[in-house]
């Protein structure tokens, strides 16, 4: 288990080299620069502003300058976003995306997991049908336009929430319920498939021929094994919704770091850019390993393959 466990750690690390690397020469290929403006910035000051942000210096010198500071958790200061740093954008806005993607992610769980149990339990009814029915609509309908037809009916038509201005908790609700839409149809299409896989194997078999109720059967035997493909969805799921979430919060006004990662796109903010990718990067590489572990846990034969 440890050889597996520094096995996936080393290659989770790998992972995170590639991407600031790539990320950084990526964005130093665009063409522009931050302090690109539509009015001409004299020369002598955008000469000075290039030094004092060490961008006159050569290509391998600034990445490795890059480098060194994103070891020791230093992003570097925001071009456009006058005295803060990337870290303190990131404080400052992944707080509201976190919100939002929780509660979507805790929906996506306890809708998606019974409604494939379910599925499966009552192959080819009523049951059966609305909830396929259903998912496929969730994950055929692109959120932006879930998103519209919430704003819509809840906003605009019935005024029960308002859109626009954060308020926490209760302005949370709708861009949650639509970022969960398709994480909860594929969920339950996922544990569909997998149940009905699980209860054709000989010991679920054996299991209802010693007379265990069906309750016992499903939740005791079957579920363990039925759960995995679930569980292995659970890294990039997480990952998914929260960085998902950027369209969402421009449509429903959420301050999260969805909003800071679009307006640095259209002002060629790098580090604000690169921050927000690297972080965003490394929590999707920490929650697949966090997922490898568990599922290292859940199936033995796993870390043995």
């Amino acid at each position: 288990m440890r050889r597996y466990i520094f096995q996936r750690v080393w290659a989770s690390f790998l992972t995170l080299f590639v991407v600031v690397t790539l990320t950084f020469f990526m964005m130093r290929a665009i063409p522009g620069g931050p302090f690109t403006d539509e009015k001409a910035i004299p020369p002598f000051i955008l000469e000075k502003i290039m030094a004092r942000y060490h961008l006159n210096d050569p290509l391998y010198v600034q990445y490795g300058h890059y480098l060194w500071d994103v070891l020791h958790f230093d992003l570097g200061p925001s071009y456009r976003y006058e005295g803060m740093t990337v870290n303190q954008l990131i404080a400052s806005g992944f707080p509201a995306s976190l919100m939002v993607g929780s509660i979507a992610i805790l929906l996506s769980l306890v809708v998606g997991i019974p409604a494939g149990i379910v599925s499966a339990l009552r192959r080819g009814r009523w049951q059966d049908r609305t909830a396929m029915v259903l998912a496929t609509l969730g994950i055929t309908i692109p959120n932006f336009v879930i998103a519209t037809i919430l704003v819509y009916f809840f906003a605009y038509r019935w005024g029960w929430v308002t859109v626009g201005f954060w308020e926490g908790l209760p302005t949370a609700l709708l861009p949650a319920i639509t970022l969960a839409g398709y994480p909860t149809a594929f969920i339950s299409r996922l544990t569909r498939s997998s149940m009905l896989e699980v209860l054709q194997q000989d010991y679920i078999r054996t299991a209802y021929s010693k007379g265990l109720r069906e309750r016992a059967v499903v939740y005791i035997h079957a579920l363990r094994n039925a759960i995995i493909p679930v569980v292995t969805y659970l890294g990039p799921l997480i990952a998914g919704i929260l960085t998902g979430s950027f369209v969402v919060e421009q449509v429903f006004g959420v301050p999260g770091l969805g909003t800071f990662f679009v307006t640095s796109i259209s002002n060629r903010d790098y580090t604000t850019i690169m921050g927000v990718t690297i972080f965003y990067s490394a929590l999707l590489v920490s929650l697949n390993l966090v997922v490898d572990i568990c599922l290292g846990f859940i199936d033995p034969r796993i870390k043995l393959n």
